[in-house]
């Protein structure tokens, strides 16, 4: 009788350990999509800003200058709910600005147009990366609290179901192709 209990009480502790440790480890995913989501926030803000201070430089044509300016003006303004689509726009715009080589190096060949190029590209490249890393994080939080033992035990707390950021980030080519 005693021996059966020993076991039981072995067998709940084993149990509540496991538990905790699943629970440790969502709290550290959700972490992780906090400080991803964080990185991916400024790397979208430092896109939109040297965009719209390449707008403003006067090294672009004023059709050009005006629409970049609008999309990064747009991204930096936009409420949580239209951020993705905002951002989309942005690099809509980009791509439709930069669609042409020669406009990558007129850019370049302008005063100060060589950082301002060099910066716009290592912006494009950095923002696929950041929304990545932070998507794979969501990816990962999901399959956990998809798991039953998490929804049963509710070791989620009330912590927001994770939400992955999707929006067009296809940076433009002759950026791209010029640095690489």
């Amino acid at each position: 009788m005693t021996a059966t209990l020993i076991w039981i009480l072995v067998a709940l502790i084993a149990v509540g350990v496991y538990l905790s440790w699943t629970a440790g480890r969502l709290d550290r995913l959700h972490a992780r999509i906090d400080a991803t989501r964080a990185a991916l926030d400024a790397q979208l803000l430092r896109r939109a800003s040297v965009a719209q201070e390449l707008a403003t430089s006067g090294v672009l044509d004023p059709a050009a200058s005006i629409v970049l300016y609008e999309a990064a003006h747009a991204a930096r303004q936009a409420e949580e709910e239209q951020r993705e689509v905002a951002e989309s726009e942005l690099s809509q715009a980009l791509r439709a600005v930069f669609a042409e080589p020669q406009q990558v190096e007129a850019v370049r060949e302008a005063p100060g147009g060589e950082a301002a190029a060099r910066e716009l590209t290592e912006a494009v490249r950095r923002v696929p990366m950041a929304r990545r890393f932070h998507n794979d994080a969501v990816g990962a939080a999901r399959r956990l609290r998809e798991h039953r033992k998490v929804r049963w035990f509710r070791l989620a707390g009330h912590a927001p179901f994770p939400m992955a950021f999707e929006m067009d980030d296809q940076p433009p080519a002759a950026l791209v192709d010029r640095a690489a």
